[in-house]
């Protein structure tokens, strides 16, 4: 019986160069992707640090244990991590540590100019403590119950709630309240701005330049906030001897809301010649209303915001408002965070400092105005 044909034997490589160029990374061929560049591993930081694979896993794992290498090992372990281009594998990690390495900051709404502000501030301080976050807004008591519950997220930073909004938290859920009533829940801490001061200030502002009648566009939500901004103005304008013609507007509908309040406000026999609005998109109506209305800013209406977000100082004439640090709130309420999840007190933060921002939207006034002093009219 015949024996069977041998195996055919590989061609031997050739020992001259191919004529075809190799594809550069990333380059395709015959309608194929090149395989992944293999990832650096720990063991490889390891071996360029000069350090063992445990050592690098205590640098990159964010634990106690962590602290105790040296800052000079330290550094070493990161300038060869930085350059290997390694990641450490943040899955295992935060499995380890039972953490997800995420938080949720949730804000009334988050088309809301303001909290764009916040949302910098806290993405920046976040990525020091090597957080991810997720914003959320239209939030519920439930909502956020059942985010504290779920173990999605490390934390919680519930910015600005009104009274709907809050409901009780299971115990162990770390949370920062942000721009809250600092009684909201004092098991927690509590980052304020200081918006009454800040409210004196624009009516000092307004009744300095001889204002007598003052209009208030304020805001309808329950949130502290609000209340706090309300119960500055009033105080304010009765130690002024102002009068006052008010309005409510409902902040979450935006410039539409805002510009129709205003029309009822200045076409008024008896129109102020000065409005104070509880944030600056109510700013911006006032001036498209009074505009229709023929009225001229400041020359006919003094107009004052709050926040001092970046449409004020593109409005004509730029608008002079109450700047509300909303980045320093942010950053301060993550290291506050970040302190409770590192299982460390919390010391106090005083309230964030506002300030009136002068611009081109208020004028000496040229009438009187006003009636009795002291008294305060809501329509």
């Amino acid at each position: 019986m015949p024996a069977p044909d041998p195996e055919p034997s590989p061609p031997e490589p050739s020992a001259e160069p191919s004529a075809e160029p190799a594809p550069s990374r990333g380059e395709s061929v015959s309608g194929t992707w090149p395989a992944p560049v293999r990832k650096p591993t720990g063991r490889d930081v390891a071996r360029l640090a000069g350090v063992s694979q445990a050592t690098v896993s205590l640098v990159f794992s964010g634990s106690e244990a962590g602290r105790r290498v040296s800052d000079a090992t330290r550094e070493r372990v990161r300038e060869a991590a930085r350059g290997l281009g390694y990641r450490p594998q943040a899955a295992g990690r935060q499995l380890r540590l039972g953490r997800s390495g995420m938080i949720l900051l949730a804000v009334p709404n988050i088309l809301g100019p303001f909290f764009g502000r916040v949302l910098e501030g806290v993405h920046e301080e976040a990525g020091r403590h090597g957080l991810a976050v997720v914003v959320s807004s239209g939030w519920g008591s439930a909502t956020l119950a059942d985010a504290a519950t779920t173990s999605r997220f490390d934390g919680l930073l519930i910015c600005s709630p009104d009274d709907s909004q809050l409901g009780a938290l299971p115990s162990d859920t770390p949370a920062v309240f942000l721009d809250a009533d600092p009684g909201t829940d004092r098991a927690r801490p509590t980052v304020e701005l200081d918006v009454a001061g800040g409210m004196r200030a624009a009516v000092e502002h307004l009744a300095g330049l001889g204002h007598r009648r003052i209009g208030r566009l304020r805001s309808t939500h329950s949130a502290y906030t609000f209340r706090v901004r309300q119960a500055a103005f009033e105080r304010a304008a009765e130690a002024f001897g102002l009068e006052v013609v008010e309005l409510g507007v409902s902040l979450n509908e935006g410039q539409p809301a805002a510009r129709t309040a205003a029309r009822l406000l200045l076409e008024r026999p008896d129109r102020p010649h000065a409005v104070i609005c509880d944030d600056d998109v109510v700013a911006s109506g006032v001036y498209q209303a009074a505009a229709e209305l023929g009225l001229r800013v400041p020359a006919d209406l003094s107009v004052v915001g709050i926040d001092n977000i970046p449409v004020a100082e593109l409005l004509t004439p730029p608008l002079t408002t109450v700047d509300l640090p909303g980045e320093e709130l942010g950053r301060a309420g993550v290291a506050a965070l970040a302190d409770l999840l590192r299982g460390e007190p919390v010391a106090p933060v005083p309230p964030l400092a506002t300030s009136l921002v002068l611009r081109s939207s208020t004028a000496v006034a040229t009438t009187a105005g006003g009636s009795a002093p002291g008294s305060v009219r809501s329509d």
